[in-house]
């Protein structure tokens, strides 16, 4: 079933939830916590999804999010050391 797309969601649990149209970059957060940056500064213009993504790693590392299912069938979830890390920091 193809998602509708979403004009100006900024929130990645009601986009996966309510299948709203998204493009699979959870890759970032593997290649930024293989990184080990100490600091990150995400630099894009407008409307390029820093949003969205600071979104996404908040639910991926939150354990407010613990054992939300927001991640399965993404390419994260594809390893099992991250789908161990998710939602396991405060």
């Amino acid at each position: 079933m193809a998602g509708t797309v979403g004009i100006g969601l900024q929130d990645f649990g009601k986009i996966r939830r309510e299948h709203v149209f998204y493009i699979d970059k959870t890759r970032f957060i593997k290649e930024w916590w293989e990184s080990k940056d100490e600091v990150t500064l995400i630099t894009r213009p407008r409307r390029f999804g820093k949003t969205l993504t600071m979104s996404m790693v908040e639910q991926f590392f939150s354990v407010e999010y613990a054992g939300n299912e927001n991640f399965q069938g993404l390419e994260i979830w594809k390893e099992d050391g991250y789908r161990k890390m998710q939602g396991t920091y405060p």
